[in-house]
């Protein structure tokens, strides 16, 4: 499937800031399952564009807007050819629990073995896990026992955007049987850690389809989980919709929580309030592209008792946006 991605962050600020320095992870892998076919990052003000990859691998791009600005603009298009669904077997032996525990996979895939962040063991996950009899589905193949968890995950909880915000600990979730898929994978991440089973958490996009079930936001970011199995490798689920990562997500980075790979984090500075907007559109490609209509910014209305700012040097939008969700700052 070959599709089309466009995401667009907007920072508005009530009196011009005098620079930005920013990181963004919103480049789509490389990788066998989908092609990158063409990657494109637009700043205004315009600035130069520089590149790492981090420690998971991921391509982040980083940039500096050193003069007076009122507003900063950051647009990701992307085209991306995704492959067909791979067939998973039923369940695995259970032999597989014995892999889990080789010192191969657990000395080579450490970072995402233990607790990290957001994806974190609580007083309030125990008992979650408890009500539902989670460690029961321990007696069942890896394969199988997650399948179900992802399952569970997404019986217990109703989408809703609002309820928790970027930096919310899951704890919030929990609480409120209510959440997004940022918070839903958080949870699937604890739990699986807890089991020996790696897990990464993946940010990225989902090629909506409301019709067939999906309860994602079609106009925001996507998050969802991938675990390590020694037999099949990294294998993909969607708690948030109850599916398996297939063609239709699409892959931006992988690390041990949000915290890892927000789509953009930076610093200002200046003594201003300032507001985020922020538009996803992924659809299939279209010979000849054209702007999506919901990129529709209303003009920021700044209060007195909005919040300040730091200067230069603390924390402004780390954490700016989160997965499935937006969040004004």
């Amino acid at each position: 499937m070959l599709l089309e991605v466009r995401h667009v962050t907007q920072y508005h600020y009530a009196a011009p800031v005098r620079e930005s320095l920013m990181e963004v992870w919103m480049q789509p892998q490389k990788g066998a399952r989908q092609r990158l076919v063409s990657f494109d990052l637009e700043i205004d003000p315009a600035t130069q564009l520089f590149s790492y990859a981090d420690t998971f691998g991921n391509a982040v791009y980083h940039f500096d807007v050193p003069q007076p600005h009122e507003r900063l603009t950051i647009v990701a298009r992307s085209a991306v050819e995704t492959q067909p669904d791979i067939p998973l077997p039923e369940a695995l032996d259970m032999g597989e629990w014995d892999r889990l525990r080789s010192d191969f996979v657990q000395g080579d895939q450490f970072d995402f073995l233990r607790e990290h962040g957001f994806a974190i063991q609580t007083d309030l996950l125990r008992a979650f896990a408890a009500e539902h009899e989670i460690e029961r589905l321990r007696a069942r193949d890896p394969l199988s026992a997650v399948r179900a968890l992802a399952g569970i995950i997404y019986e217990s909880f109703a989408y809703e955007t609002g309820v928790t915000e970027a930096d919310s600990p899951i704890d919030e979730a929990l609480r409120e049987r209510r959440g997004v898929c940022q918070d839903f994978s958080h949870i699937m991440l604890a739990i699986c850690r807890s089991w020996g089973i790696p897990a990464r958490y993946v940010s990225g996009y989902l090629f909506t389809d409301r019709e067939g079930g999906d309860r994602s936001d079609p106009d925001a970011t996507h998050a969802w989980v991938e675990v390590f199995l020694p037999s099949l490798r990294w294998v993909g689920f969607d708690p948030t919709n109850n599916v398996l990562a297939g063609e239709r997500h699409i892959a931006a980075a992988i690390g041990r929580d949000y915290s890892d790979v927000p789509p953009s984090r930076g610093v200002y500075k200046g003594d201003a309030e300032s507001q985020l907007a922020v538009g996803v559109s992924v659809r299939r490609a279209r010979t000849a592209l054209t702007e999506p209509e919901f990129l529709k910014v209303s003009q920021p209305n700044f209060s007195r008792n909005a919040r300040r700012r730091p200067p230069l040097g603390g924390p402004l939008h780390d954490q700016q946006q989160q997965q499935q969700q937006q969040q004004q700052q």
